[in-house]
C-alpha cells in the first residue's frame, strides 16, 4: 500500500475480457472514477505532475483510478478492437460492477479516458451522475486526420520498432501550456502498442445526437493549441451537454488549478 496525503491507496484487480485491470482505490465517500489518457498510466501521470487529485480526496470523495487495458500494470492482448472507445467503456462499466456501485457515480476521463467515459455514459446513462471531461480528444470532422496518423504510427512500429516512432514523435510541437511537462515512454508493451494505436484510429466520440441525449451535467477542462485535443471538441461538448461548464487553460499554472476545480464541482450542488 502507499499513501496520498493522509489517504491510504488500496490496489485492486479485476478480470474482464482476457485482461486483468489494476486500479487504485483511495478515500471514503461518494465514488468518483477516473480514466487516464492513451499511452500513460496512473504512475506515469503522477510522475508527470499533470493533474493533482489530492483536493478531490480532501473534499471527501472516494477516488478510484485505473490503468486502462494494456497500459501500466493492466494486461492486454494485441487485438485492435480491444482498444476502441466503446470497448474501453465496457471495461469501465465492468469496474463499476466490480466495485458494487449501486448508485450513479461521478466519472472523469482525460483524452482517451474522456472517450471511454462518454461511451460508457451513452451505453448506461443511469450509472453516472456528473461527468468531468479533461482535454477532450479530436472528434467528428477533425478525427480522420488523427486516425490516419495513428494507423501510420502502428505500421512504423511494426516495421521499424518503437524507437523510430518515439524519435519522430519527439520532434512534434507540444502545446505551450504543457511544454515543460516531462515525457515518458508509452506504457503499452511494444507487442500491444500497434493494436492500441489502431484501436484509437477506429474510435470516435459518440455522435453529437447521442451526447445531446445525455442528462448528466458536465465540467469540461481544456487547454489551447493542441491538435490532438482541439478546443473545438471541448466547445462542442459544452454546447451539447446540459448545464456544462467549460474552463480553458492557457498556462501551466492554470492547469494546476484543475484538481481544486474538480473537487469544488463534485462537492457542489447539482445544477
Amino acid at each position: 500500500m502507499r499513501a496520498v496525503g493522509r489517504h491510504t491507496v488500496r490496489e485492486g484487480r479485476i478480470r474482464h475480457r482476457r485482461a486483468e485491470l489494476v486500479y487504485d482505490d483511495a478515500g471514503e465517500g461518494p465514488l468518483a472514477v477516473y480514466a487516464h489518457g492513451g499511452f500513460v498510466s496512473q504512475a506515469v501521470e503522477d510522475r508527470m505532475g499533470l493533474f493533482d487529485w489530492a483536493p478531490v480526496l480532501a473534499a471527501g470523495q472516494r477516488l478510484v483510478r485505473y490503468d486502462a487495458r494494456g497500459h501500466g500494470r493492466s494486461t492486454g492482448d494485441p487485438v485492435d478492437t480491444d482498444y476502441t472507445y466503446p470497448s474501453l467503456a465496457g471495461d469501465l462499466l465492468a469496474l463499476l460492477d466490480h466495485l458494487g456501485a449501486a448508485e450513479p457515480v461521478d466519472a472523469m476521463g482525460a483524452s482517451m479516458g474522456c472517450g471511454s467515459v462518454l461511451h460508457a455514459a451513452v451505453q448506461a446513462p443511469d450509472r453516472f451522475s456528473r461527468l468531468v471531461l479533461l482535454i477532450p480528444p479530436t472528434a467528428w470532422t477533425t478525427r480522420e486526420a488523427h486516425a490516419q496518423v495513428n494507423r501510420e504510427s502502428a505500421d512504423t512500429i511494426e516495421r521499424e520498432g518503437v524507437d523510430d516512432w518515439l524519435a519522430a514523435k519527439g520532434k512534434q510541437p507540444r502545446p505551450a501550456a504543457v511544454a515543460d511537462v516531462p515525457e515518458f515512454p508509452p506504457t503499452p508493451a511494444e507487442r500491444v502498442l500497434p493494436s492500441v494505436l489502431r484501436g484509437l484510429a477506429l474510435s470516435d466520440l459518440p455522435s453529437p445526437t447521442a451526447i445531446a441525449a445525455l442528462r448528466q451535467p458536465g465540467l469540461i477542462l481544456a487547454w489551447v493549441d493542441d491538435l490532438g485535443h482541439p478546443l473545438s471538441t471541448a466547445e462542442t461538448l459544452a454546447r451539447l451537454l446540459p448545464h456544462a461548464d467549460l474552463h480553458v487553460s492557457r498556462t501551466r499554472a492554470d492547469i494546476r488549478t484543475w484538481g481544486e476545480r474538480i473537487a469544488e464541482y463534485l462537492t457542489g450542488p447539482r445544477p
